[in-house]
């Protein structure tokens, strides 16, 4: 693989080629994957500092498995890839999971609390893809290199990231579009996971704010019965997603003719989100998913899975002399997501306790991820008070509305 040449110059690794090439088949790739997420889960409960960041299994164990083909690179001259087949699957599998999950009456149940957040996570959006065209054309980076600095990496995350690598490949020929966009996503989810807390306990120090005395809660339904969980509930949850999968595949051939390219995830999203808002109320008795434990099963494998693979296939030879520029840009970007929440989210929101705890949360959406936002929030409501209110809205922006809005917002700077 070829790197993508920068202001400064040319590397060693652009006019060396490594001695030699190994490719792990499809199979390997996955049980290889499998035992990188327990290397990481291992790691994080012998850390303590990963379990206070949130870092999830997947990203300890990715990243360290990176580190290691990047020294089989250097040291013995050996460039390690992996068949990521069944990545692609497992990705699918997690957006459709989001959008099965999305039922209107949740997102009508927020109310207005939920439309100006909304509001706020759009408006952010776009500055934050501002400050990345302006960055890249400052600091002169390669074309293209603008979503992975911006929304894709940093409010989109991993899952977006890795998404829309291969496109950026092809349409701008950035070769290390998915190295570029990884580092920037796993730096925004350690930044969001550091500040996601501080900044809640600014706001609520200096307002004397005070959660109820009720216990925390994160606004989720109470678990399901534990029967609920079965051979029987896992098929039917399979095969639900594959059928919502199958109807994505059209949809994103029937887009496609019409014009606009975007990646297969967001037609599988759609497609489900209108499953599931339909199917239920015409055939109540048919089993389905919706928030149910199985559900809840096949998206967690999905995404650790998912991560570890796209974590442990980086080649980090080829990010070149990008490492100090895109730790410029996090810097502005973690500056200006501050400044945000500070100024724009906690006063917009009402000024509030609840608007604190989303303030903390904001973080996650920003920089991190919504399980970093959750995280920050349980870690303030603990300590503070509860705030269900924040529990209900935070999630349905952050892991619904914004992903199809961020995807629209990306296929507008490709295309």
């Amino acid at each position: 693989m070829v790197p993508c040449r920068c202001a400064t110059g040319p590397t060693p690794d652009e006019v060396r080629s490594p001695m030699q090439n190994i490719e792990f088949p499809g199979f390997v790739s996955l049980t290889i994957a499998i035992v990188v997420f327990f290397i990481g889960a291992g790691l994080n409960g012998r850390i303590a500092a990963l379990r206070r960041w949130n870092i999830p299994e997947a990203v300890t164990g990715g990243l360290l498995a990176a580190l290691v083909t990047l020294l089989a690179y250097r040291v013995l001259g050996i460039a390690i890839s992996f068949d990521l087949a069944a990545r692609d699957l497992l990705l699918l599998y997690f957006f459709t999971g989001i959008g099965l999950n999305a039922r209107l009456a949740d997102l009508i149940a927020g109310g207005k609390p939920l439309l100006i957040l909304l509001g706020l996570t759009l408006v952010y959006l776009v500055i934050q893809n501002l400050i990345a065209a302006g960055s890249a054309a400052a600091l002169g980076l390669p074309e293209g290199i603008t979503v992975l600095i911006g929304s894709a990496s940093l409010i989109g995350g991993h899952g977006t990231t890795i998404a829309w690598a291969p496109i950026l490949v092809e349409r701008f020929g950035l070769t290390n579009a998915m190295e570029i966009g990884v580092a920037a996503a796993t730096l925004g989810l350690v930044i969001a996971s550091l500040i996601g807390g501080p900044v809640a306990g600014l706001l609520i120090a200096r307002y004397g704010l005070k959660g109820p005395d009720a216990a925390p809660s994160i606004g989720l339904p109470n678990a399901a019965p534990e029967d609920d969980l079965n051979h029987i509930t896992l098929l039917r949850t399979i095969l639900v997603l594959n059928v919502a999968v199958l109807i994505g595949y059209a949809v994103d051939e029937l887009l496609e003719d019409l014009g606009f390219r975007l990646p297969l995830f967001v037609a599988c999203l759609l497609s489900a989100i209108v499953l599931t808002n339909i199917v239920p109320r015409i055939m109540p008795n048919l089993f389905w998913p919706t928030r149910t434990r199985a559900l809840a099963l096949v998206s967690d494998l999905s995404l650790s899975i998912f991560l570890a693979m796209s974590l442990m296939s980086m080649q980090l030879w080829t990010l070149g002399g990008l490492g100090p520029s895109l730790l410029l840009v996090l810097a502005l970007q973690t500056i200006a997501a501050i400044a945000y929440i500070l100024c724009a989210v906690f006063p917009l929101m009402g000024g509030n306790y609840d608007a604190a705890v989303i303030a903390g949360g904001f973080s996650g959406i920003s920089l991190g991820a919504t399980p970093t936002a959750i995280a920050n929030m349980t870690a303030i409501t603990k300590l503070h008070g509860a705030a269900p209110m924040a529990f209900i809205i935070l999630p349905l922006v952050s892991a619904f509305f914004i992903d199809i809005a961020n995807a629209f917002a990306i296929g507008l700077f490709v295309n």
